[in-house]
C-alpha cells in the first residue's frame, strides 16, 4: 500500500543527513549585517573567490560560533589558512576590518533596538 501514488518500479530516496550536523537558522538576524556584506561583496567580484571576501566570510562563521548558531570549529577544518588576511595586503585588511567593525556596532545597536521593542 505504501506504493500508492508513485509510479512503479521508481526508487525510493532516503535522505542522508549533512556531514557537519544541521545547526539553527539566525531567525533574530544576530549575524545578518555581516552576512549582508559578504554576499555585497561576491556581488561587487563577481562570484570570484576574492580574499577580502574570504576575510567576510570567516568573520561571518565566527559570528555564527559566538552566537552559537552553529558548532564552534577550527577555521583551518572550513578551509581557511592561517595567513589568509595576508593575501589581501595591508589596505585592504584595514578595510575590511574597520568595515568589519562598524559591522559589529551596527549589529549591536539592532539587538538593543530589538530588545527594547
Amino acid at each position: 500500500m505504501s506504493a500508492i501514488g508513485r509510479p512503479p518500479g521508481a526508487l525510493t530516496f532516503s535522505p542522508t543527513p549533512p556531514e557537519r550536523g544541521s545547526f539553527p537558522l539566525d531567525h533574530d538576524g544576530e549575524c545578518k549585517p555581516v552576512m549582508t556584506e559578504y554576499l555585497a561583496c561576491l556581488k561587487r567580484v563577481r562570484g570570484n573567490n576574492d580574499p577580502e571576501c574570504r576575510i567576510l566570510a570567516k568573520a561571518y562563521l565566527k559570528c555564527r560560533m559566538d552566537k552559537n548558531l552553529m558548532a564552534v570549529d577550527e577555521f583551518k577544518n572550513l578551509g581557511f589558512t592561517e595567513n589568509m588576511e595576508k593575501e589581501v595586503g595591508e589596505s585592504g585588511k584595514e578595510k575590511s576590518l574597520s568595515r568589519l567593525d562598524e559591522l559589529r556596532r551596527e549589529n549591536e545597536e539592532l539587538k538593543r533596538k530589538h530588545r527594547k521593542a
